[in-house]
């Protein structure tokens, strides 16, 4: 890192610096303190006016305390797309009458809590009503994806509990919050998308969708104060969790938040591993499915399994409760693992999955993901990570439409393979590509082919692709109309830097999801400093929401440093990473 160049002797301090150092960050921790107080407590500005005004005409410390707590609701719920249900909901719980903003975001997230695990026992209520299996097949993905949901508000309040003396309003305390917030927004939408695909006719998805309105604006008005809490901090450019003093220089490409036990097992040619997978009988045991049986729940340390060259054929699911499950093979093109699920056979989407991760930390190196149900089938994916930090390094994933789903959370994809066709590259994770083979190729007839498809829904939410220093090009002959993306959602999110875009490409770029209706300006696509054949912006679309050159400050916005770092998770793994641009 450049911040490493002004230390003298490989990380050693003078004495005399280092006192400074600590006074001026003391110095700094103090104003962020102060700062963050000041301005979270009066977030439209206005407030502390109001409330001066009320003191000299009213006496009555009760009456007092009930209109300072009012107004200071109000002044967060300000911020919010939704303030008269944020007001509402948080005034009913705050029996206290706090002024507090960090007690008013708590508050928020426990009436998001409520709501989420009423709406969690709603597919199963919904289940017994019906004999329609596809409909069923729905709400089992909603019953998933809700409970997951309410997991994550359990994680946000968890966050919130801090010991004596320790600071909450930490930039990557507020990041998780942010993150795991987005998550469960992303969650509902899930919900509501597999109802819409499997059943679109069907009276279930209007009454899901009505069932869910509050639990989304209850989510939405959350992360809209996390989000504001961020901003702060990150204008203040103060990372408590920084250790500068005691940084050491390591090979450049590697992401500072993972850590420095995985960092070392990734250096490792053959990490030793808790248990092997042969399916020749020559390990620990045959099958993937084995080797996850014998994982700890939600362990703390890092489990590690060798699936050892072979095809595996068989769908792979770790749920919520699979924590630092790391997997390696031999090669991307000699462990692989194999299935067929689809769409056309009756599967949702977001149930293809050949191989699907969702608990925090789970790493994959030198494997192979396909799913070989073919262009026929419509929705096919290969591999789904809904997991929190995970990394994936020298992978490949082969399929057609819908190949990658890199679903929600913080991730990150370094030197791997990706092909397909139609949207093969989707979701709505804050997702970094760095140094990827990204290929598309021929669909059926009368098909085009798209990239990417973003599915960020809520302004606040900190997610989108961004694909830096890739290769795009034709992995085969490809002869139908190729796009680089199209925009799935109000407020979908993609740039393209840096990278090698071959020939194939259509002029314009991009497609929007619906023929001949430009997408909404909300939306912020973008390139910047591409190289190749393909790309010449000077015929790309003229979306209000497109930006053909992006502009360095805005292009930093999606590196590693700023788009996915904020918890510090990459560095304590080894895979190579480059923060800036």
């Amino acid at each position: 890192m450049d911040t490493i160049k002004s230390f003298k002797g490989y990380g050693k301090v003078d004495p005399a610096e280092e006192q400074a150092f600590r006074r001026k960050t003391r110095k700094r921790i103090i104003i962020l303190t102060v700062s963050v107080v000041l301005l979270l407590a009066v977030i439209i500005g206005a407030v502390a006016g109001t409330l001066i005004h009320k003191r000299n005409k009213n006496n009555d410390d009760s009456t007092v305390g009930s209109n300072d707590s009012a107004q200071s609701l109000k002044a967060v719920c300000s911020q919010t797309l939704y303030p008269e249900s944020c007001y509402n909901s948080i005034s009913e719980i705050n029996k206290s009458n706090s002024t507090d903003p960090e007690e008013l975001l708590k508050l928020s997230l426990q009436v998001v809590l409520k709501s989420l695990s009423d709406v969690a026992t709603l597919p199963d209520k919904l289940s017994s009503k019906t004999t329609n299996e596809t409909v069923k097949k729905a709400l089992g993905v909603c019953g998933t994806v809700l409970n997951d949901a309410v997991e994550y508000l359990q994680d946000c309040l968890s966050e919130m509990d801090v010991k004596p003396n320790e600071k909450l309003l930490t930039l990557p305390k507020v990041e998780d919050l942010k993150t795991w917030l987005s998550t469960a927004i992303t969650n509902q939408e899930t919900c509501i998308d597999a109802l819409d695909e499997m059943s679109p006719n069907s009276t279930f998805v209007d009454d899901t969708k009505s069932q869910m309105k509050n639990s989304t604006e209850y989510a939405s008005n959350s992360l809209a104060i996390v989000s504001k809490i961020a901003g702060i901090l990150r204008k203040l450019n103060i990372n408590f969790h920084r250790k500068m003093l005691t940084v050491t220089v390591t090979e450049p490409g590697f992401p500072e938040w993972v850590s420095p036990g995985v960092r070392r097992l990734l250096q490792e040619v053959r990490p030793t591993p808790n248990v092997t997978v042969a399916a020749d009988g020559s390990g620990d045991v045959r099958t993937i499915k084995e080797a996850m049986a014998m994982v700890t729940k939600k362990s703390k340390s890092v489990f590690i399994i060798y699936i050892k060259e072979g095809v595996y054929k068989e769908n792979v699911v770790l749920d919520k409760s699979f924590w630092n499950v790391m997997i390696y093979g031999d090669g991307k093109a000699k462990s692989i693992v194999s299935g067929n699920l689809n769409f056309i056979d009756g599967t949702p989407t977001f149930s293809t999955a050949t191989f699907a991760v969702a608990g925090r930390g789970f790493v994959a190196m030198d494997m192979g993901f396909i799913n070989t149900a073919g262009p026929e089938k419509h929705q096919a994916v290969a591999f789904r990570s809904g997991s929190d930090f995970s990394v994936f390094y020298r992978c490949s994933f082969d399929a057609y439409q819908d190949t990658l789903y890199p679903h929600s959370n913080r991730q990150f994809y370094r030197e791997c393979d990706v092909t397909g066709t139609i949207d093969f590259i989707f979701g709505n994770a804050a997702v970094v590509f760095q140094n990827c083979k990204i290929m598309p190729r021929q669909p059926m007839a009368n098909q085009f082919v798209t990239i990417t498809a973003q599915g960020k829904k809520d302004p606040n939410q900190n997610t989108g692709i961004s694909i830096q220093k890739c290769d795009i090009s034709a992995f085969d002959q490809l002869t139908a109309p190729t796009y680089l993306g199209r925009p799935w959602k109000e407020f979908s999110t993609t740039v393209i830097m840096q990278s090698n875009i071959g020939a194939f490409l259509k002029p314009q770029g991009w497609i929007s999801w619906v023929s001949g209706v430009d997408p909404p300006e909300s939306i912020f696509y973008g390139e910047y400093m591409n190289t190749g054949d393909g790309a010449i912006v000077g015929q790309r679309v003229k979306w209000a929401g497109y930006r053909p050159s992006l502009t360095s400050s805005d292009a930093n916005r999606f590196t590693v440093a700023n788009f996915i770092e904020g918890a510090m998770w990459l560095p304590q793994t080894a895979v190579k990473f480059e923060s800036t641009l």
